[in-house]
């Protein structure tokens, strides 16, 4: 059975991706924190699916937790051929009013876990000659504002780079850099969402279903939905200097209630 394994799973983009995974046929080895949320959405998916299912508690922002990921991504005897970096989280208000720590665990998630899972998983995947890892960025990789925006960023070239790196060797990498998407991530930063128009919003069930579309084309970056494509095409070309004022003053008017 085809295997992937899904960080962030219990919710939002990373739950998307675990339903639309199980309903292919992929076995599941779903991580997160929470393990009480990790049993309910293993059950759940699976009597829908009928698939295998394999919890894994970890928090990414800790080495015990990356390195518990990275152990099961190389264990040879149950390989996965899908790696999904779906975890992470965002930090509410302007760089300066967020502690330090928050800042240093977001880098934790963003990049040294995508890194290090990432190496993780590639050995087994070239020695096999297929597999396949998506790093979830954000189109705020294209706009210079704060920390989020930079990992995410980061994110963005490094799959880029890496994908380069294995032309010819059957693995695929691809970030994808979803808009704003229906999911808890805005609650659990304490943010609210009042300033954003209707047509801003993206089910994570659409943005699953173009990831996998673009994966399979061969794409190393997935923009899921015209009106984001347009967005990021916007923002490579327009200089930086004008891009981070934009960017700025939307955050001046976001509101967090």
């Amino acid at each position: 059975m085809t295997t992937a394994l899904i960080t962030g799973a219990t919710a939002g983009i990373g739950a998307a991706f675990a339903r639309r995974l199980a309903r292919s046929g992929y076995g599941l080895v779903l991580v997160a924190r929470d393990t009480a949320r990790l049993d309910g959405s293993a059950a759940d998916l699976r009597g829908k699916f009928g698939v295998e299912v394999e919890v894994l508690t970890a928090d990414l922002a800790t080495d015990r937790g990356i390195a518990d990921v990275e152990a099961r991504l190389s264990d040879e005897a149950r390989p996965v051929d899908l790696l999904v970096n779906n975890a992470g989280f965002g930090n509410r208000g302007a760089f300066s009013t967020v502690p330090l720590q928050d800042e240093l665990d977001m880098l934790k998630v963003h990049i040294e876990a995508v890194l290090r899972l990432t190496t993780a998983a590639l050995p087994g995947m070239r020695e096999r000659g297929r597999g396949a890892v998506v790093n979830v960025a954000s189109v705020a990789a294209f706009l210079p504002r704060g920390t989020y925006g930079a990992s995410k960023a980061w994110v963005v070239s490094f799959t880029q780079g890496v994908m380069r790196d294995l032309g010819g060797t059957g693995v695929r990498l691809m970030a994808l850099c979803p808009g704003f998407t229906h999911t808890e991530f805005h609650e659990r930063a304490g943010m609210g969402t009042g300033n954003i128009p209707s047509w801003g919003w993206l089910s994570a069930e659409r943005v699953v279903e173009e990831a996998m579309r673009d994966l399979a084309r061969g794409r190393s970056v997935s923009v899921p939905s015209k009106r984001y494509k347009v967005a990021v095409a916007i923002a490579r070309v327009l200089p930086s200097g004008k891009l981070g004022g934009v960017s700025a003053k939307a955050a001046r008017t976001y509101r967090t209630t």
